[in-house]
């Protein structure tokens, strides 16, 4: 049998992790063969919470599973660590300033990511989830200047997955009959839900969104709109956040990493922009990729139209504010 994969997951006491881990535990993202340690990191008050995960993960008796370790220590947690799920992170609270925000979350995102510079395998592949989490992600990848950039992305996938869920309920056909949508942008109410270079498998016949669905006004306003704000359609309804959709999501990001996208096939992920579609480089932006032997490549020479222009030029343009104001407050 393998060596055991040695996986981090952050906020390892939260909602969002409470089904990440059973899902990752068995088997779903590194594959039914995989054996794993799982390295359970939260803050100090939340330890007797964590101990409690601890014991169900341990009741759950997954073969797979060779060792859970939970601590309150980055550099415990981060030690040779394989990959790592970035859950963890300041919520913003009513009446928070966006800069408390982002101060908060520097603090957090520092301290992690010099841990991880300390002590992890420097192939190791980590995806931020908690938000605001394009920046958190730039900012972990600022404090871990020994692990290449690439191997930092941030979770677009929810919002990708959401895309698709909307156009296959439109069409009356399953999720899997859709390919290829695309977020750009951040994973914020700016995103941009692309549908023009998507696909539809119709009866056994494969056309364009754009095609199927025979309605530009509703895929330039209402789809957008509906994905964008379906976090908070949620949070409505349920009254807490998206947890089992988003770790949904962060195993397929992950998943798909580890074991790749297949032929023409491409998913959404954030990751450090090198220029490509104009993007400002160094901005930590949701792109298509494809992705072969554990490494991601952006997707070129899509034709971008002006209305698709605009939409990628605004969801950047919140990008860089955001990181420029996180920056300051690393420097502060």
């Amino acid at each position: 049998m393998a060596e055991p994969l040695k996986v981090v997951v952050t906020g390892a006491a939260g909602q969002i992790a409470y089904s990440l881990l059973f899902s990752v535990a068995k088997g779903d993202v590194f594959g039914p063969d995989q054996p794993l340690e799982l390295l359970l990191l939260d803050i100090t008050p939340m330890m007797e919470v964590l101990n409690g995960v601890v014991m169900e993960l341990m009741d759950c008796a997954i073969p797979l599973v060779k060792n859970i370790v939970a601590t309150d220590d980055p550099k415990v947690a981060f030690k040779d660590a394989d990959a790592a799920f970035m859950v963890g992170a300041m919520p913003r609270k009513e009446g928070m300033e966006r800069k408390d925000l982002l101060k908060a979350n520097v603090r957090i995102f520092k301290a992690q990511g010099q841990a991880a510079d300390q002590v992890a395998k420097k192939s190791i592949k980590i995806i931020v989830v908690g938000n605001p989490a394009n920046t958190n992600a730039c900012i972990m990848s600022k404090y871990a200047p020994s692990i290449p950039k690439a191997n930092f992305t941030c979770m677009t996938r929810l919002d990708q997955n959401r895309a698709q869920a909307q156009i296959a309920s439109k069409l009356g056909v399953s999720n899997g009959d859709v390919t290829n949508v695309i977020i750009w942008g951040n994973h914020s109410s700016t995103q941009f839900p692309d549908v023009a270079h998507a696909s539809v498998n119709i009866n056994g016949k494969k056309v364009t969104v754009p095609e199927a669905v025979k309605n530009d006004n509703y895929l330039k306003n209402e789809f957008i709109k509906t994905v964008q704000q379906r976090g908070a359609a949620v949070i409505k309804a349920r009254k807490l956040s998206s947890a089992m959709s988003a770790a949904k999501a962060a195993c397929d990001h992950m998943h798909d990493w580890f074991f790749g996208t297949k032929g023409n096939d491409f998913v959404s992920m954030g990751v450090i922009s090198d220029g490509s579609y104009g993007i400002r480089e160094g901005l930590m932006y949701s792109y298509p990729v494809r992705i072969k032997n554990k490494t991601w490549s952006i997707v070129q020479g899509l034709d971008i139209n002006q209305f698709a222009r605009e939409k990628m030029d605004a969801t950047a343009a919140e990008l860089t504010e955001e990181l420029e104001a996180a920056l300051a407050e690393c420097e502060a």
